[in-house]
């Protein structure tokens, strides 16, 4: 029986590979490489259950990067608990044949209270008075305070926001070197976050980002090392390709105008208002789940929604059982940008309208993706200073806004979530020996976890 080091990252394709990553390309050297092709829609959480699990999101639920709770009639993105996936992990697989796999889980997604047997995931700490600081969730929960006394605190600010950037991607590395050397667990599972940044920001194939997929490669290549010298087999994969875009779809300001979208105000402030919606847009960079309160304004905004330039198809109920997508916590209709076309959650038409949140990095408030997170606000002057003087405030106690992110949708230069018909995808690579294949499904992603815990070296 085999122990197995799967590293998931993303928008590495076999020309990046061959060119600026070194420490992946001979991962492939000793096993293969293969084409990886994305579940729809391409975007982190659904695709990193796809390939634990087996199965597409009709069978575990994940439809995006989060949903409308209709029960709620509230948006939530971004939620950890396991719970969410329904269906068996590959591990759960593999135990029931009889073999204790030990499991380590860091930074993959839905990792609170999941069956692994270690886990870590990043879990900020909120004070009453609105501050966050940055944290982590393990089980068991000693680990915690056993990571953060040998690495430091976990540099929350460095994992997403305008500072983004390898800090964070480091830190993971030296905290799956830590469980590795510790624990020695059978199936070690790490995601490391450092190429989804630069990519957004400059695009791909971007000197940025080719520089930030070496740097990647070298704090991978770090763990891949560790792993080899204790005879683990290495399964490298990507979830998704990135795509360069040119503009983005306000796709909740299009339904607002055509007077199916409601808002209420507060404070001044303008707040989309679920329940009260015809139908209303969950943006998740190139795919929108649209819900439709009313059976019978299905076509009337399926029609509409074909006719706004950007979007390239609207899957009816047809359309998601093909792709994979017909489950109750889909929209009734699901969108489709251009593949150089992304969707913003916007939903306000005078900017001075736009709730507080919209200027923060707050990831659970918006009821969409915000990729203008990464970038602070064009319009300000010295903005690394205004936050430092903002946090400093905050540690004094004060109720601080960190209102830093602007509205300028036309700097981000990459994105993803649909499939295109042309141009590199993915790729999918390990260390031991396969049946050889040009392209694997993520589905198939658990089968060769499971077959390689099996095999062995």
């Amino acid at each position: 029986m085999g122990k197995l080091l799967v590293l998931d990252f993303v928008s590495a394709t076999r020309e990046d590979v061959q060119r600026c990553m070194p420490s992946v390309l001979e991962v492939a050297r000793r096993g293969f490489m293969a084409e990886l092709e994305p579940i729809l829609p391409a975007v982190t959480c659904p695709v990193q259950a796809s390939m634990l699990t087996g199965v597409p999101p009709r069978d575990h639920g994940i439809v995006g990067n989060g949903w409308y709770f209709r029960d709620l009639a509230e948006v939530w993105l971004w939620r950890q608990s396991n719970a969410l996936v329904q269906a068996p992990k590959v591990w759960d697989r593999v135990r029931a044949k009889g073999r204790d796999l030990k499991v380590a889980k860091l930074f993959w997604w839905y990792n609170m209270y999941s069956t692994a047997t270690w886990s870590v995931t990043p879990r900020p700490h909120y004070t009453c008075d609105g501050r966050k600081f940055p944290g982590i969730y393990t089980q068991p929960p000693s680990l915690e305070k056993e990571l953060e006394s040998t690495l430091g605190t976990f540099p929350l600010f460095r994992f997403w926001g305008p500072e983004a950037g390898l800090e964070s991607t480091r830190w993971i590395v030296e905290c799956s070197l830590h469980v590795l050397g510790r624990f020695q667990p059978d199936l070690l599972l790490v995601y490391l976050p450092h190429a989804d940044y630069d990519l957004q920001r400059f695009g791909p194939g971007s000197p940025q980002a080719r520089e930030a997929l070496s740097a990647l490669d070298r704090e991978a290549g770090r763990l891949i090392e560790a792993a080899f010298d204790r005879k683990y087999e290495v399964l490298i994969v990507t979830e998704y390709a990135m795509s360069k875009v040119s503009g983005a779809v306000p796709i909740n300001r299009v339904l607002r105008e055509a007077g199916l979208l409601a808002v209420r105000e507060s404070l001044g402030w303008e707040l989309l208002d679920f329940g009260a919606s015809r139908a209303f847009a969950v943006a998740d960079h190139q795919v929108a789940h649209v819900y439709v309160r009313e059976k019978r304004d299905l076509d009337i905004v399926a029609e509409f929604l074909s006719s706004i330039e950007g979007i390239e198809r609207v899957l009816g109920e047809e359309g998601k059982r093909e792709a994979g997508l017909d489950h109750p916590r889909s929209g009734e209709l699901v969108a489709l940008s251009a593949p150089d076309r992304w969707f913003c959650y916007y939903w306000w038409l005078d900017p001075s309208r736009a709730p507080d949140f919209a200027r923060t990095v707050d990831i659970h408030r918006k009821p969409g993706y915000d990729p203008l997170e990464l970038f602070y606000d064009g319009s300000m002057r010295f903005p690394r200073f205004r936050v430092a003087a903002k946090a400093l405030l905050n540690k004094l106690r004060f109720r601080v806004l960190f209102n830093v992110i602007g509205f300028e949708t036309q700097r981000i230069k990459g994105s993803h979530g649909v499939i295109p018909s042309a141009g590199p995808l993915p790729v999918v690579a390990g260390s031991f020996p396969v049946e050889p294949r040009p392209r694997y499904g993520a589905c198939r992603i658990a089968s060769l976890i499971e077959s390689a815990l099996e095999t062995g070296p």
